[in-house]
């Protein structure tokens, strides 16, 4: 991916993954090793309140939606919960208000969970609330996965690139 082609393969989004769940393992380890540390009304509470302001609602209104048509600001209510920004931005807070604490992993554990095991990030306006392939998005892949040389620009073979620096 860049920032010419913001498009993720079934290998390159597995990889991302892979770094999200890397961060997950180290949130849970310091979560383990300081088990006896952790305030845990305050880790449930900052563990749900993601899910409870920013997912449970859109996915009400997306399931009593006959057409799965819902506000965009469900979707602005999620993207907000579930960004790391808002979710350090709220460990801050409380650290500065209440005090820094073993509990404020809840955020982490949250966000790179969503993001490592159920492959969840942020939601376009585009999609449905609810993880539904795009007719779009099937086509488009397998256009990409049946091109010859998928990776080389459209109607370039892979390995021109050499011919074309000789050319020139």
């Amino acid at each position: 991916m860049d920032s010419h082609n913001r498009f993720e393969t079934k290998t390159t989004a597995n990889l991302l993954r892979l770094e999200w769940l890397a961060g997950e393992i180290a949130c849970i380890t310091l979560a383990l090793i300081h088990i006896h540390e952790i305030h845990w009304p305050v880790f449930i509470g900052f563990f749900l309140i993601i899910d409870l302001i920013g997912y449970i609602p859109g996915a009400i209104a997306y399931r009593r939606s006959p057409t799965h048509t819902i506000s965009k600001n469900y979707y602005v209510a999620y993207n907000t919960m579930h960004s790391l920004l808002t979710g350090g931005a709220m460990a801050g807070l409380w650290a500065l208000a209440v005090k820094p604490e073993w509990a404020l992993l809840a955020v982490p554990i949250h966000l790179f969970g969503d993001r490592s095991l159920f492959g969840n990030s942020l939601k376009p306006f585009g999609i449905e609330f609810e993880p539904v392939t795009h007719p779009a998005f099937a086509g488009f892949e397998a256009e990409y996965a049946g091109s010859p040389g998928a990776g080389a620009p459209a109607g370039r073979p892979m390995g021109s690139e050499a011919a074309d620096v000789a050319a020139h």
